[in-house]
Formats: C-alpha cells, structure tokens, sequence
C-alpha cells in the first residue's frame, strides 16, 4: 500500500504536464465550490444577501480560471474586473478571493517580475475597494495577501524554470550517454572483427594451403599428405582455441556473469615460433631475425605486433605462396619495429595484395597504440609491411634478454 501511494505524486505530475485544460478545470470548480460554500454562510451585516445575478457572476469568474493558464495576465485583469463589478452590486468580496488569489499566483508563476508586480498592484487595489468600510484593515489585508501569494508564485516559478533546465540537462545527458554507448557497441564490434578476421584469415589459410597439399600427392606421397593433413588437423585446432576464447569474452551465464571456465591469454610474440612453424609447413619459407634487447612488452601492444605479423604471412600465403618471406624484430629503447618482407617467388609481377580489411585492420591497431603501419611493393620486389609501435622506455629490466635468432 505504501508503494502504490508513493506512485501517486508521479502521476499527478504527469497528469498536470499532460492535461493542463483538465487540471485548469477541475481548480476552477474546486474554487466556484468553495465560493459557492461561503456564499452559503451569513453574509456580514450590510452585505448583499446572494440571489441569482450573484450566483451567475460566481460562475462566470470560476470559468474564466479554466484560461488561467493560457493567458494568466488577461485573466488576472478580466477577473479583477468583474470582481469589482460583483463588489460593486454589494455582493460579499470573500466569496470569490480565492479565485483571485489563484489568478495572481499563476501570473507571479509564469511571468516576469515586473509583470507580477503590476498584477499584485491590480489586485490589491480590488482587494482594498472591497474594504473600503475598513480602510486600514483592507490595505492590510490586501497588501499582504497579495505580497505573499505572488512571493510564492515567483518562487514557484523559478523553481519549474529550474526543474526544465535540469530535465533538458539530462535529456542531453541522456542522449550523449547512449551516443557513447552506441559509438563503443561500434568499436567493440569492429574490434571483434578484426579478431575474427586474423584468426580465421591466418588459420583458413594454411588450412586451404595444406588440405590442396594433401590432395595433390595423396595418391604418389601418402607420407607428405599425412603430415599436410596433420597441420591442418592442429590448425583447426588452434583456429577454434582462438573463437571459443574470443567468443566466451562475449558470452554470460544464466545470472548475467561471465561464463565459467579458464580463459586461454591473448597471443603475444612469444608464440611466435608456432607461428612461422604453421606458416612453413604450408611450403612458405620464413626466415627470422631479432635485434636489440628483447624485453616484455605491454599486453596491448604485444597482441597488435602479434596479429600484425600475422597478418602479413597470411597475405604471402594467399598472394605469394611460392615466395620466401623475412620477418624482422627490432627493439630500440622507445619502439618497436616489426618487418614483414616476401619477394615475390620465382617470376613474379606486381604484388597482389590490395587494401582489404587485413591492411585496414593492421592500419587501425597501430592507430590504436599509437604506431604507424606502412604496407607496399618493395622496390627489390615483392611486399612489405613496417610496423612501429612506441613501447616504454627500457629501464633495469631483468627479464631483458640479448638479441636472439627466431629462425
């Protein structure tokens, strides 16, 4: 019960912010009602007992309340107007006060000072000419009823003014936070691409390259095609490693956690050596190199050089199988270099790589880190891709290893 009474405040606001006419209307009854109620009561002595002209006039002035609203100033004056005449006929001037008292708290409310003022003037001028058999008492009356109900009408204002900058602050809030959503969902994405792409580019690859392997000397090499079958076995293997990890990042469990289960970490150049082993048991000659000291990179950046080299024996594997390729490790005190080079294999024309999503995707996780990537024909032949990533500055670093061969 306690909950379904605290509802009730919420939707009076929205029936007010929805329903102004219906609102206006029900106040402008309420107050003929109480009107009508002192009308009922012994009229001080002097005083015009109410007949039908009364009654009528009561009416007319609730009505004009229904407008307040709309027009809060035209009301106010139109009201103090008839009021007067009303007051004028005899009748009881408190019996429709609180009418008046109602139009000069909407004009206060919805308008500006100076505008508030001059109806807070008007109305005390009425209210005294109601009271002119008391004078001072009237002015009194007049002076601080009027005073306080348009003091609470402009605060009553400034406070709605306050409470519409707050809501269109936050609707703004509201539509820059789901921008910043929807801009993350974007990059997420796109980053999970790029993961997908790498694995399944660079997996699929040597896959496509052993399986036609193992068909074209199933039949005159069966040992050849056994061992090519192999790779392609441990590829796959490796390939669906890669998605499950990937894709158990993504997945939540029944109770909107993340999935239980050992979490395979990211790929970093120390598992290099598998890769150029996978790369040239598809037939691709790979020559390494490492120079400078070799030290333990960021997480980040140690995926980016990673994938990136890679990705550039992927794109020898399906432009340039024949080729010998060169990948190249340098690590000065501030950077990082990562060179992938093939020649182009025995007779080869131009390189055919274009800028597909894998250049793209090497071009965007450099960006990421703050390194540059370059990919092209080498002027000796061939293609190349130079990646060169900022990594920390080398301190005292014991884990700091002397350049070693990868081949």
């Amino acid at each position: 019960m306690v909950a379904h009474a605290a509802r009730w405040p919420g939707r009076l606001r929205r029936l007010v912010g929805h329903r102004p006419l219906l609102v206006d209307g029900l106040l402008a009854t309420a107050t003929v009602a109480v009107g009508l109620a002192l009308a009922s009561q012994q009229p001080p002595a002097g005083i015009r007992p109410m007949d039908l002209p009364g009654y009528a006039l009561t009416c007319l002035l609730g009505a004009l309340l229904v407008a307040r609203q709309r027009a809060p100033t035209a009301v106010l004056v139109v009201y103090c107007a008839v009021w007067a005449g009303y007051i004028e006929l005899g009748y009881w001037p408190v019996v429709n006060s609180p009418g008046m008292l109602l139009a000069l708290y909407t004009v206060a409310a919805r308008r500006r000072v100076r505008t508030a003022l001059a109806a807070a003037v008007i109305a005390a001028t009425v209210w005294v000419y109601a009271g002119h058999e008391s004078l001072l008492v009237a002015i009194v009356q007049g002076v601080a009823w009027t005073g306080v109900v348009a003091w609470i009408g402009h605060g009553a204002g400034q406070l709605a003014a306050s409470n519409q900058r707050l809501a269109r602050v936050a609707r703004q809030l509201e539509y820059e936070q789901e921008q910043r959503a929807r801009r993350a969902v974007v990059e997420e994405r796109v980053r999970i691409a790029r993961e997908l792409h790498d694995v399944v580019a660079h997996h699929m690859s040597v896959i496509s390259v052993q399986a036609g392997l193992a068909r074209y000397v199933l039949a005159t090499d069966p040992q050849t095609a056994q061992n090519a079958l192999g790779t392609v076995l441990e590829t796959s293997g490796e390939a669906l490693d890669e998605l499950r990890r990937l894709l158990s990042l993504l997945r939540l469990n029944a109770d909107g956690g993340e999935e239980s289960g050992s979490y395979a970490p990211a790929p970093g150049l120390d598992q290099l050596d598998e890769l150029i082993q996978r790369v040239r048991a598809a037939g691709v000659r790979v020559e390494t190199s490492t120079s400078g000291v070799v030290r333990a990179l960021p997480p980040g950046i140690d995926l980016c050089a990673y994938r990136v080299v890679q990705e550039g024996l992927t794109n020898v594997l399906k432009h340039a199988p024949t080729a010998a390729a060169t990948v190249a490790l340098h690590y000065a005190r501030d950077r990082l270099t990562a060179r992938v080079r093939d020649d182009g294999g025995p007779g080869a024309g131009p390189s055919g790589v274009t800028e597909g999503h894998g250049l793209v995707g090497m071009r965007e996780r450099a960006h990421l880190y703050g390194g540059t990537l370059t990919a092209g024909p080498h002027p000796e032949g061939g293609f190349e891709v130079v990646l060169t990533l900022p990594i920390p500055a080398m301190v005292d670093d014991d884990r700091a290893d002397p350049g070693r061969d990868l081949s």
